[in-house]
């Protein structure tokens, strides 16, 4: 390796970083256990009932898993009486425990046989999806060019990187370091696709952010440093509502991650995503509903 490429590798490291949500210090536990059911979530003798007749499926974010992006979400939404799963997806070889790192076009592939998987074990026709961050985009793609739009009901994102991110200026210094945007590329795919302008981004956002026949939810938090500026996880077309969290409840918060990890007021307006006919309003008092 040339001494300048391994120069750059504490910056791609950085970029890195500060790219995704901040991993739980249980991360590599939870993992091993990511097989198991939790809490009655990968249930796969769960069949939906009529008042949610559509199973859930959980797609979490950068360097997450199956588990622990969902140790909050997952058991509040099985106590609400939904059939809830959850995958791993983009897998890079060699790296265990984290995930949604491989490109994403080949995450969306394993997205579409997870969900096939979960449609053949519930009996239902559609699926309902909830991502964070990677988690509440990558499956834009599977909508939008893996025929996912005739198997989806509803997708809901919590800040997801619908139009790139900027890392508040920080991908701007990727042009004055030299072989710095090819290191990141080559070794994390995903963030690179991730970041404002990429290829990908820009496939997956020609011709329109949503197709026909999907319901789409984006919250988000105006304290979000992941993806910036933060207006940019909002979507445009018909059948999008976009929620900025501190409407509901200006005293909250939650930044990035804790937004998808942790935060019942966002929660409860999944629930309402989900069920918008038995919606009810989103407070700050959510937090204890």
């Amino acid at each position: 390796m040339l001494p300048w490429k391994r120069a750059l590798r504490p910056v791609a490291a950085l970029l890195l970083t500060t790219a995704v949500a901040v991993v739980p210090a249980t991360t590599a536990q939870a993992a091993e256990q990511a097989a198991t059911s939790h809490s009655g979530w990968n249930d796969y003798s769960c069949k939906p009932s009529a008042a949610h007749p559509r199973p859930v499926v959980l797609v979490h974010g950068t360097f997450a898993n199956s588990v622990d992006n969902w140790l909050g979400l997952a058991p509040y939404l099985v106590n609400r009486g939904y059939c809830v799963f959850s995958l791993d997806y983009g897998q890079l070889p060699g790296v265990p425990f984290f995930h949604a790192l491989g490109p994403m076009d080949k995450s969306a592939g394993q997205l579409s046989a997870y969900i096939d998987t979960v449609l053949a074990a519930t009996g239902a026709a559609k699926a309902d999806l909830v991502g964070h961050s990677q988690g509440g985009m990558m499956p834009r793609y599977y909508l939008k060019f893996l025929g996912g739009a005739a198997k989806v009901n509803a997708l809901v994102g919590i800040a997801p990187n619908n139009h790139g991110t900027t890392l508040a200026g920080l991908t701007n210094l990727l042009p004055y370091f030299p072989g710095a945007e090819d290191l990141l590329t080559t070794a994390t795919p995903a963030l690179a696709q991730q970041v404002v302008g990429s290829d990908f981004m820009t496939k997956l956002n020609a011709g329109g952010d949503t197709v026909p026949g999907v319901r789409y939810t984006v919250i988000a938090t105006k304290y979000d440093e992941v993806v910036t500026p933060w207006r940019t996880q909002f979507l445009n077309g018909p059948d999008v509502k976009n929620v900025l969290i501190q409407d509901k409840c200006a005293v909250d918060l939650s930044e990035h991650a804790l937004l998808g990890l942790t935060d019942r007021i966002a929660f409860h307006e999944v629930t309402n995503a989900l069920d918008p006919a038995r919606a009810t309003p989103t407070t700050c008092a959510s937090v204890v509903g």
